[in-house]
């Protein structure tokens, strides 16, 4: 779908806008690092720009009618600069995941200018190299929900990634020559609005009708009630996963090698995307006991956002995403029996839909795990079904490049919404696997407690399923996974 000056924002977005506060952030992104030096500033500008056209959305910002007669609409910025939002900074030295980690958090403390396109790209410097070999440099996106917009949405960092590492700046198109349009004053702003408001009426019998045989949202309908269902099992605890939030953050990383998860899947005939979430289970459990809480009789849950499949063979199969509800049972004390029992649940409201593994969420030739993550952080589950959200994000298992660079590592960065102090989002790329989890600065200090508890899970899920000995036969650690402490 072509995106123009003057579209209407879709009521999703115009509520996504109305919901932020000094406090809830719709933002999302990523952490992208790469090996050796960065590119010049101006060079990776260049890059950007020429990619633009892809992604019109990059250079509108959200215009609002007088006196709220009608929702807001995408125009042009008549002055957009590039400068301001791709920007150059430098890590401390010595540059450490742990700095970087820092600088994300307080990145995604702050909300975006809303008189400019919403979206920020942050070239950074000084990154040092773990355990020996080149020094590094990382790219933070940082994005407004809104921005990617519903099923066509593209995100901009997609984009920017090629396939090889022989594309450089001088063989890209050149540039596309694009103009602003002159921005809408207050009265055609308020007469589209009027014009709009009239169709609007008109339309209401037709998608009324639509709306009732429409598949998709017919399978959508059922996944919510099976989650809203799921939820209503077991009541959880008083766990402090339901605090209100204030506008500050803690981000930290895990990474760990996609080669486990499918060991540890096979093994106990599960997916990947179950594994993922035993281990945030344990990882959570680790945390509770930290703090002196009980765990018995508790189960949480997780909005988790899933594919599903609609339309008919006749028509041609398409997916769409959707959330469901599914459990987190801290109260398992052993691994593989909470593998066992998130698979067994999932499998279940699963099949009531026509969902599919997460594996095949992406679907996508090209890097799509930043759009994919900005369409599943849109979807809304039951507010009272679940404590947190997980979000499991497959990308390519074959290297990407930016003019010429290699990535290394990618990790996601989810939201906080009011009352939900915690957000876990997971991303694979090449055989690796990152666990990003963003958290309110005041309501969970201790969050690396979490990351030491779902690498603790994940180790103990690899011995008992014979892929590692256990440590006291071998003493084995994987320091190259060992979370970094915030």
């Amino acid at each position: 779908m072509a995106q123009r000056h003057l579209d209407p924002l879709s009521p999703q977005d115009a509520r996504l806008l109305d919901r932020e506060d000094a406090c809830v952030h719709m933002l999302i992104g990523t952490v992208a690092t790469f090996e050796g030096p960065p590119p010049e500033i101006g060079a990776l500008r260049e890059h950007i720009r020429s990619r633009l056209r892809v992604v019109p959305r990059y250079r509108q910002r959200p215009a609002h009618p007088p006196a709220g007669l009608g929702g807001a609409r995408w125009v042009d910025d008549p002055n957009f600069n590039l400068e301001y939002h791709v920007r150059h900074a430098a890590l401390p030295a010595p540059g450490d995941t742990n700095k970087l980690q820092r600088m994300v958090a307080r990145l995604f403390s702050q909300s975006l200018d809303r008189t400019k396109p919403l979206w920020e790209l942050y070239v950074v410097e000084g990154l040092r190299a773990e355990g020996g070999g080149r020094d590094r440099w990382a790219l933070i996106s940082k994005t407004h929900l809104a921005l990617v917009d519903g099923a066509d949405g593209i995100d901009l960092l997609t984009v920017l990634f090629d396939l090889d590492a022989s594309t450089t700046a001088a063989r890209l198109p050149a540039h596309d020559g694009w103009q602003p349009r002159p921005l809408p004053t207050s009265a055609q702003l308020a007469a589209t609005a009027l014009e709009d408001r009239a169709r609007d009426l008109a339309e209401v019998p037709r998608q009324t009708a639509a709306a009732l045989t429409d598949p998709a949202k017919l399978a959508t309908r059922a996944l919510g009630i099976a989650g809203s269902a799921l939820g209503a099992l077991t009541s959880s605890a008083d766990v402090p996963l339901e605090e209100r939030i204030g506008p500050h953050r803690r981000f930290v990383t895990i990474p760990a090698r996609l080669s486990e998860f499918r060991v540890i899947k096979d093994a106990l005939d599960a997916s990947v995307n179950d594994v993922v979430l035993a281990t945030v289970a344990g990882g959570l459990r680790h945390w509770l006991h930290q703090r002196g809480a009980r765990t018995a009789g508790v189960e949480l849950h997780a909005a988790v956002p899933v594919s599903i499949r609609v339309g008919s063979e006749h028509e041609g199969f398409a997916s769409r995403l959707t959330p469901i509800v599914a459990p987190l049972p801290v109260d398992l004390g052993d691994a593989s029996a909470r593998v066992r029992l998130v698979r067994d649940v999932m499998r279940g409201v699963k099949r009531s839909a026509g969902a599919l593994d997460a594996d095949l969420i992406a679907g996508m030739a090209d890097f799509a795990p930043p759009t994919i993550l900005a369409q599943a952080s849109r979807l809304d589950a039951p507010a009272d079904s679940y404590q947190l959200v997980v979000t499991n994000i497959p990308g390519p298992q074959s290297a990407r490049f930016v003019l010429g660079r290699r990535l290394q590592s990618i990790a996601p960065v989810g939201f906080l919404d009011q009352g939900r102090p915690l957000n876990i989002a997971v991303m694979s790329y090449d055989g690796n696997v990152q666990f990003g989890l963003l958290a309110d600065y005041d309501a969970l200090p201790d969050i690396t407690e979490i990351a030491i508890g779902i690498e603790a899970s994940l180790e103990e899920l690899l011995e008992q399923v014979g892929a590692v000995e256990a440590p006291a036969s071998n003493g084995r650690k994987r320091a190259a996974s060992r979370p970094i402490r915030a």
